[in-house]
């Protein structure tokens, strides 16, 4: 994994495509606006459809977003992993990326090597599924090339592991709203917090 590539490839607003433990990922900077138009390009993916926000470390959340105690607990037990919080957004997050919704969907990868990346980036990512809107995404390096054949230049080498897209739960209000169950299920969600 050349470091200094995968920046310099963001740098100049395009996109860069890597394994997650999920499925395979795009990723441009979160505050990139050319990039995040690029990203909607190489997608085909419709404008109104945010994307999640990938960081590389847990104490980097609340750089981005407002956490109570429900949201800690959460975050405890399942970050970094195949987990995505919806979460109300501070006012460093562009208002493109959550569509003038004030509500960020945050990641953390469990795959060591890629929270190494973000973190080198000094950035966090926006980072959609590695797929054309509407098809199914990409588990493999390989997969990406043939998708996207020159649309996309840095392709980190890898496959996925489980195939299965992350939980996604909305916890920007007061409720708890399970949007997809995944890997972590309701019922492991509810015993972090009680039965609540």
């Amino acid at each position: 994994m050349d470091i200094n590539y995968i920046k310099q490839t963001l740098e100049n607003h395009k996109v860069i495509a890597f394994p997650t433990e999920t499925v395979m990922g795009l990723g441009v900077l979160f505050d990139d606006y050319e990039a995040y138009c690029n990203l909607n390009k190489i997608k085909n993916r419709p404008e109104d459809k945010p994307y999640t926000m990938m960081l590389g470390d847990v104490k980097d959340i609340e750089k981005y977003a407002y956490l109570t105690e429900k949201v800690r607990k959460l975050i405890n037990a399942f970050m970094p992993g195949s987990l995505t919080i919806l979460l109300k957004a501070k006012e460093n997050i562009p208002s493109y990326v959550t569509h003038g919704t004030n509500v960020i969907g945050i990641r953390i990868p469990s795959l060591k090597n890629i929270c190494e990346m973000i973190n080198e980036i000094g950035k966090p990512l926006l980072v959609p599924s590695a797929n054309k809107s509407g098809e199914a995404p990409a588990m493999s390096s390989e997969e990406v090339k043939k998708i996207f054949k020159d649309e996309i230049e840095c392709i980190i080498e890898g496959r996925c592991i489980s195939g299965k897209p992350s939980t996604i739960i909305d916890l920007s209000k007061n409720e708890i709203k399970i949007i997809r169950e995944g890997t972590i299920t309701e019922s492991m969600i509810l015993d972090v917090l009680g039965g609540n």
